[in-house]
């Protein structure tokens, strides 16, 4: 789920919620990618983390001439020049041009305006029909605003985003000529953006991006422009599922989690990390984030060879028994004192966690408290889910109150 981490734990549970780790887990474990290249399957904890951590696992190899493909279909993590697939100085460099504006000092300046969004989403739901779709409604709604505001993308065409979006992270959703040029158009998007910005620059975060680059002595226009790319599909395609699949875990199994945290605000945070453990976004294609090995490396008593893919998945790893005793969807309000892996770790770590926590914590909030008797309006094993994406998310969601 991680912006500049990679790709998002992968999952083919028919629910977010079937998948328990009751027993200790065992060593890395030879798999296979969807493209039939061998991966070794990393599920501990701290081993999970090491992959994440230690840089003789790195992301940039992935797409050295002699490596396996990751998979049979184009999208945006497969460019080698987004930040996701930088190692080293050069990935340091370009997180560097815009790791200030995503600090937690900065985000908390956005609180209360993020804050009035969610309450005029809520407005809206409240004032309209039964049942309401929490998804256009709400979901997709509350990140494409705060990404457009951040990235003053407000003037452009919020439906031509969201399907550049829908397409830069899609596996099978659409045959992969029409992924090709949607990406295409959504470079040329960014380009214009960056054209735009540099002619006349203004209070946003595209146009602090291009004056902290050429500051640092200049980037290549390629690597602004998927940083760009980036950014929209990550504020927007992530966050949405992040949302979606978090109410739809509390409107379902949640128990009297909606009405606890509707009545009380500092149960939020707490909330907000157990749901970004415990909660999968993962869609179909990869077995966890994916690095590779640039040497022998002796890892829970396997050896990892030099050129071997190793996928770290953090789902399973979030929910070690032997790092953490309590389901954190059985105790959404127990915190725990290992860091979670779901926002990934190391240099990788996702560079938008706190805008992340930020939405999290007040959609966990304001929304049962405003609306403590919401509940879906169809039963669970009916929600119609996207298919064919990395991320996995409801496609509608109706609900009543």
């Amino acid at each position: 789920m991680s912006l500049d981490n990679g790709c998002p734990a992968a999952k083919t549970e028919l629910m977010l919620h079937t998948h328990r780790v009751d027993e200790p887990l065992g060593p890395p474990f030879l798999a296979a990618m969807e493209t039939g290249a061998p991966v070794w399957v990393v599920q501990r904890h701290p081993e999970a983390r090491q992959v994440l951590t230690d840089p003789r696992f790195d992301r940039a190899s992935l797409f050295a001439p002699d490596a396996p493909a990751l998979t049979r279909y184009p999208n945006l993590l497969t460019d080698p020049n987004i930040l996701n697939n930088l190692d080293g100085e050069e990935h340091r460099r370009l997180r560097r041009t815009v790791s200030r504006a995503f600090a937690p000092r900065a985000i908390a300046r956005w609180r209360p305006w993020v804050a009035s969004v969610v309450e005029g989403l809520i407005d809206r739901i409240a004032d309209g029909p039964r049942p309401a779709d929490l998804i256009a409604g709400f979901a997709s709604s509350l990140p494409s605003a705060v990404l457009s505001r951040l990235m003053g993308l407000d003037e452009y065409d919020s439906e031509r985003l969201a399907y550049w979006c829908d397409h830069a992270f899609s596996t099978t959703a659409f045959p992969p000529e029409q992924v090709r040029a949607a990406l295409a158009e959504f470079a040329a998007f960014g380009a214009e953006v960056v054209v735009r910005r540099r002619a006349e620059p203004g209070d946003d975060l595209v146009s602090s991006l291009i004056m902290a680059a050429d500051e640092d002595g200049g980037l290549p226009e390629e690597q602004i422009v998927g940083l760009i790319t980036l950014l929209t599909v990550a504020g927007h395609e992530v966050m949405a599922t992040v949302i979606a699949n978090a109410i739809v875990y509390l409107l379902t199994d949640g128990g009297d989690a909606w009405r606890e945290l509707g009545s009380d605000e500092s149960l939020a945070p707490i909330a907000a990390e157990n749901m970004l453990r415990g909660i999968s976004i993962g869609g179909e294609d990869l077995p966890g984030f994916v690095r590779r090995a640039r040497e022998d490396v002796e890892l829970g008593g396997v050896l990892i060879k030099k050129g071997d893919l190793i996928a770290a998945d953090v789902q399973v790893a979030n929910l070690d028994p032997d790092v953490y005793p309590k389901d954190p969807r059985d105790h959404p309000f127990s915190a725990q004192s290992t860091p979670h892996l779901g926002l990934g770790a190391g240099p990788h770590f996702c560079l938008g966690a706190w805008l992340a926590k930020l939405e999290m914590e007040l959609t966990l909030h304001r929304l049962p408290n405003r609306l403590p008797g919401l509940r879906l309006d169809v039963a669970p094993e009916d929600i119609v889910w996207r298919g064919g994406q990395m991320t996995r998310s409801p496609q509608t969601l109706p609900v009543t109150w």
